[in-house]
Formats: structure tokens, sequence, C-alpha cells
């Protein structure tokens, strides 16, 4: 069977209002009601001009999702990648690493940083990434800061 999930990017100010209700969607879905998290997802980053967006479209269905954020702390451009999910019925397919693979291609050489759920660590591992400081709990959900590059 031929897949027919394509992975999409783009840049905030082209993103379509629909793709953004539906990006948004998804993750209020996962991280607001899945793993009970009350945050300001709406944090104002989303449009900033050098966001980008990518995710994963089943037939027009957003199915996993992950915003990718340039920073620049003391003339060095690096990146942050945030808000990676994948929707539960699709989880194991290799989502996850797919969008991840594709953001770690957009920064090059470029460091890059997250903020992992515990759990997740591992899997961050896989792609570079080594804890770069202490757990910590956010939202009630440990996390490791980890960093590439």
């Amino acid at each position: 069977m031929i897949s027919t999930v394509a992975l999409k990017r783009s840049w905030a100010q082209d993103l379509d209002t629909a793709t953004l209700y539906e990006l948004l969607k998804l993750r209020v879905e996962i991280f607001v009601v899945e793993q009970k998290c009350a945050y300001p997802e709406l944090d104002g980053r989303d449009l900033l001009p050098e966001t980008r967006h990518l995710w994963l479209d089943d037939e027009g269905t957003v199915i996993a999702t992950l915003r990718l954020l340039e920073e620049h702390e003391d003339g060095v451009k690096s990146f942050r990648i945030g808000r990676l999910c994948t929707a539960r019925p699709v989880r194991g397919q290799g989502y996850t690493t797919r969008l991840l693979q594709a953001a770690l291609a957009e920064v090059g050489s470029h460091p890059v940083r997250l903020n992992a759920q515990s759990h997740l660590v591992e899997l961050y591992a896989r792609h570079g990434f080594t804890a770069d400081g202490p757990e910590f709990v956010e939202d009630g959900i440990p996390h490791t800061p980890m960093r590439r590059g």
C-alpha cells in the first residue's frame, strides 16, 4: 500500500488559517486534553516571521506536527524544536522520527535545543541530542533540556 502521508512545511506568515487551526487543534488534543496540562498553548510564537511549522498530512488530516523556532543569542543563530506531537491513533509508525529528521535537515549544522519529556530522552538521543541541564518538572511532567550541535 502506498503511503498517503505527506510532509508539509510552512513559514508562519505563509500558513493559511485553516492549517494553523488544525495544527493548534492537534496540539491541544495531545498536550492539554490527553496529558491534562493547562498551559498557555497560544504563546505568541507560532506567528513570528522566523517560525517554521512542519506537519504530516494524511489526506487532509494533520496527524503529527512540530514547531521550529529560530533563536539568536549573542549573535549566534540557533533553533528550538517544540510542540512535537503525534495523534494517538497513528503513534508507533515512525511519524515522530520523520518530522524530527525533517526539522534537523532544516537547521543543518546550527545548534538546536528542545525540552524533552523525560520518557522520550532516548528517542532524541538517537538523533544526536544530549542532556543539557538538570531534569525539571513543567506542567506536572518531568522534562530534560537537550541540545544537538
